[in-house]
């Protein structure tokens, strides 16, 4: 349903090299990068190749809460992005689990990345 999703942050490099340091295990890379301002919007795509998920510059100083989450190919995935999440010294409120109350093999990660914003990697098994 939804074409991209563009999250405005403080510095688009801080948080492009921890989502490139935490969600390579789904398959996240840059796919696109153009001049805005005084910096530039990054697309991130998974293994389809579709920048869905860019970052840009702030337009202002407020910060609001953002769930995204992003899906994994399978449970193996989810746990290696939990990994990498401790790696980088990322806080990771909920480690990968199954989550029942959402559905039957709703497999997922939650994480803060450097601005906050609840990140998930999930997958949904059966």
């Amino acid at each position: 349903m939804l074409d991209h999703l563009g999250v405005q942050v403080a510095d688009v490099e801080a948080p492009l090299a921890f989502y490139l340091e935490v969600l390579p295990p789904i398959g996240m890379r840059e796919a696109m990068r153009f001049p805005h301002g005084d910096s530039v919007v990054v697309g991130l795509s998974g293994l389809d190749g579709v920048p869905g998920f860019r970052l840009s510059p702030a337009a202002g100083s407020e910060a609001r809460e953002l769930r995204v989450a992003f899906r994994a190919p399978d449970r193996v995935a989810a746990d290696t992005v939990h990994e990498a999440a401790l790696s980088a010294g990322a806080d990771v409120p909920h480690a990968p689990r199954e989550w029942p109350t959402r559905h039957p093999g709703y497999h997922a990660v939650f994480l803060r990345d450097l601005d906050g914003r609840n990140v998930e990697a999930v997958h949904h098994g059966s």
